[in-house]
């Protein structure tokens, strides 16, 4: 879906007071996100993430009555439009700040303390895109380093069922990065719902630890981070399990866009390369 498409889908839908060739967009990813006066439009890829639509509406609606600081709902339920999913939201003011690990953990630390919603939340799959990238990239990787990514992905779906958690499981972002955090004048607000899952609390700390060992958030950020949440990931014994499940998810990720962008295909190399020696130090780049 290019540009263009969403933005017929997105004046097909109706819900924006004007022309929708005057919304502004602000994404353009698996959804194409607009925004337009005090809306935001989020306009999905394809019918496939029409459940996910709705969900992420569900858990706006389930975190806006647990008094906890998110994105809301314009619109209470997802409308399908020419075979696209579309969300209304309202627009949050303008940041003041940008986001840091400290406000990330603040607002992980109401979430985690939340019990189960009243609908059915998925397991954290965090490798579960991993096939389908690899077969994206097709020729223009090594099938050495797509068959040594699906090894690793087998081992850890094993590894990571058999972890003891130190956390009680239950509600995380799935995703939980600062670039997820959106700090207004009321202060952080967590963006971005849809990967909302079921799972160990300790997927959402492993993603800063990963970033603090892998993409240069310094030291010092991440002890921020530890020090608002109330604890560090990297003292629990199964750390390793989940940060190297990410790692292959990411690695897998980046492989998709090497057959139209050689930076990616470098970037692949670079991170497939450290995976295979073993070196943790080995800096990977925000791609």
């Amino acid at each position: 879906m290019d540009e263009a498409r969403a933005r017929d889908v997105l004046g097909a839908a109706g819900v924006l007071p004007g022309p929708a060739g005057d919304a502004r967009l602000l994404a353009l990813g698996e959804n194409a996100v607009f925004a337009a006066g005090d809306l935001v439009v989020k306009v999905g890829r394809d019918a496939e993430l029409l459940d996910r639509a709705r969900r992420e509406l569900d858990i706006a609606v389930w975190l806006a009555e647990a008094g906890v600081p998110a994105v809301r709902a314009a619109e209470p339920k997802a409308s399908l439009v020419e075979g696209h999913p579309v969300t209304v939201w309202h627009r949050l003011p303008d940041s003041v700040r940008p986001a840091e690990p400290r406000d990330l953990a603040e607002l992980l630390r109401l979430v985690h303390a939340l019990p189960s919603p009243p609908f059915e939340l998925p397991p954290r799959d965090l490798l579960g895109g991993v096939e389908r990238w690899l077969r994206l990239a097709g020729d223009a990787i090594d099938p050495a380093d797509a068959a040594y990514l699906r090894e690793r992905r087998d081992g850890f779906v094993a590894t990571a069922a058999a972890l003891t958690p130190h956390l009680p499981p239950g509600p995380i972002h799935g995703d939980a990065l600062p670039r997820n955090v959106h700090v207004g004048p009321d202060g952080p607000v967590l963006v971005d719902l849809e990967t909302f899952a079921a799972d160990l609390r300790e997927h959402d700390l492993v993603v800063m630890a990963l970033s603090r060992d892998r993409y240069g958030i310094p030291a010092a950020a991440y002890d921020s981070f530890t020090s608002a949440y109330g604890w560090d990931v990297r003292e629990w014994p199964g750390c390793g399990v989940l940060r190297g499940a990410r790692e292959t998810a990411s690695c897998a990720w980046v492989a998709q866009h090497a057959p139209s962008n050689p930076k990616a295909l470098v970037e692949f190399e670079r991170r497939v390369a450290s995976l295979r020696e073993g070196d943790e130090t080995v800096r990977w780049y925000s791609f």
